[in-house]
């Protein structure tokens, strides 16, 4: 079979690779790729970005998937032939102390799918039962394909932040965390702005208006005039930074109300800023990362629901036999969530 691989320590580097069709150990369901996303991760290791010089090239990449169970291990109990599965691809050692209190999330040994082994941008993948979740009945099968960075989002909103009914939330960074972000946040009932820059005007803002919010493009807009006029000049009770960016944070602290709470989910590297201001205004500031077995759940009840519209989000224009251009569309915020169909490279 053929999978699509980063194969050298540069931009792009893109290759489809022969692999052999996996077997199935034990404890594992030979999964069949059905559809797969592209998301900032798989971006940053098209741009190979320093996080990810651990990679052993070349790596089938790829870890936001949907498919069906074909064959199972000897040891197998949950699953069947025919399941349709989604894989929560951070995998936890279960021994480490992080493991042990239920934050697997943040494991110190983990590895994660599409970047320490093979993952989803290939027909067939081996996949640990306990690393596997059952899509229900109402979800399309294109649409499970986001139920992973969904679950990024419903842990960012439902599990690490104060969001309630009534809010008055700003999203930072119109990319597909902050979409989904914003999709969740409103689910919660609270009052959603969406912010982004300049790239974001032509694809990514429009695409958020379609999904009914409103939108600001810091370039060309005055932020402190809407502030002034969406929040009775009092500040956003909460403001998720998703930009990745370093001014994503230094400038949520200008836009977040005093009392306020910001949630960091994009990981924005070195950014210098004044933190006395927050101790001031006693401002929250909360890390995101990651998802578990809950956040799942939740993102498949909020795509089954249609609270979180996964039909307007997803992009299907794009195919893994001219990744480059999926790729390269993504990184100039011409798209937001691409998602492949797999079947091409059976």
């Amino acid at each position: 079979m053929r999978g699509l691989a980063k194969a050298s320590r540069s931009r792009g580097g893109m290759e489809l690779v022969d692999r052999e069709r996996p077997k199935p150990g034990p404890g594992e369901a030979l999964v069949e790729v059905d559809y797969a996303g592209l998301c900032g991760s798989d971006a940053g290791i098209y741009e190979f970005e320093s996080a990810f010089e651990r990679m052993n090239l070349p790596t089938v990449i790829g870890h936001e998937y949907s498919g069906r169970v074909v064959e199972v291990g000897e040891e197998v109990t949950k699953f069947a032939v025919g399941d349709r599965v989604v894989e929560r691809p951070i995998r936890g050692c279960g021994e480490c102390y992080q493991c042990e209190i239920g934050e697997s999330n943040v494991c110190q040994n983990a590895v994660i799918t599409g970047v320490d082994h093979d993952g989803a941008y290939e027909p067939y993948v081996a996949v640990p039962e306990n690393a596997l979740h059952a899509v229900p009945d109402g979800v399309e099968q294109q649409h499970a394909a986001m139920v992973e960075p969904t679950s990024i989002a419903t842990r960012a909103v439902i599990q690490n932040s104060r969001v309630r009914a009534g809010d008055r939330v700003l999203v930072e960074g119109p990319g597909p965390i902050g979409l989904l972000t914003a999709q969740v946040a409103r689910a919660q009932g609270a009052e959603v702005v969406v912010s982004g820059v300049g790239q974001d005007a032509d694809y990514r803002l429009p695409l958020g208006e379609e999904l009914g919010f409103e939108t600001i493009n810091i370039a060309t807009d005055d932020m402190d005039a809407y502030r002034e006029n969406l929040t009775d000049g009092v500040g956003y009770d909460i403001v998720f930074d998703t930009t990745g960016h370093p001014s994503g944070l230094p400038s949520a602290v200008e836009e977040v109300r005093k009392g306020g709470q910001i949630v960091l989910i994009g990981q924005t590297g070195e950014t210098t800023m004044e933190y006395s201001p927050l101790v001031r205004a006693e401002i929250d500031l909360q890390c995101s990362y990651a998802s578990m077995y809950e956040d799942f759940e939740n993102a498949l009840r909020l795509i089954d629901t249609g609270d979180v519209d996964a039909e307007t989000f997803i992009d299907d224009r794009f195919s893994l036999l001219d990744a480059d251009e999926a790729f390269e569309t993504f990184v100039s915020g011409g798209t937001c969530k691409p998602v492949f169909d797999v079947s091409e490279l059976r």
